[in-house]
């Protein structure tokens, strides 16, 4: 029996060179949630702190959620390769993981080249409201692994209190913040 010859979804290598923006999301082996522990989270975000400096790249936005992992980043050298970014930041992380017995990434992780016409902000600003639109928080600012390596702000508003969400999503946390309210009162009592 032959086995599927896997698809290569990459462009040329020289569209992954040099001054240019991207949308990454790598995503857990089989959707586990290692992310749930804070410390992974630490660990990954400092070690894609490093490997982005070290290979000429800035992060504007990043979100580490249960199960993955968003960021937002640019070249800023001619030199800058996302290809080798990408594949020393999986290197690096998943040594520290397996020290703890297990594979940390799926095979692959999603990419997306911004164009000049794209809007970097709208992008930022999504990649920030995921756990709002997961559940997680009422509030962006809310969450403890989300922001920005280079000083790139949330929206003022998304603070104020009567901001919601605009889908869903925030009615979702309100019921997890409930259920989580009730939790610790009947833990305490």
């Amino acid at each position: 029996m032959e086995l599927p010859v896997r698809k290569n979804t990459r462009l040329a290598e020289e569209n992954y060179v040099g001054f240019r923006f991207y949308f990454l999301t790598l995503c857990c082996f089989e959707r586990k949630r290692i992310f749930a522990d804070a410390g992974h989270c630490k660990d990954i975000l400092e070690i894609l702190r490093s490997e982005c400096a070290r290979r000429g790249f800035v992060v504007h936005a990043y979100c580490v959620m249960p199960d993955h992992l968003h960021f937002l980043c640019e070249g800023i050298e001619p030199s800058s390769d996302l290809l080798r970014l990408v594949m020393s930041f999986r290197i690096k992380s998943s040594r520290i993981f397996a020290k703890d017995g297990g594979v940390l990434w799926q095979r692959g992780y999603n990419e997306h080249i911004l164009r000049a016409g794209d809007a970097v902000e709208s992008v930022a600003w999504y990649v920030w409201l995921n756990p709002v639109r997961q559940g997680l928080v009422l509030k962006a600012q809310e969450y403890r692994f989300a922001g920005s390596f280079t000083g790139w702000k949330m929206p003022a508003s998304w603070g104020e209190e009567r901001w919601r969400p605009p889908w869903k999503g925030g009615e979702r946390a309100r019921r997890n913040e409930a259920v989580r309210g009730e939790e610790r009162s009947s833990s305490e009592g």
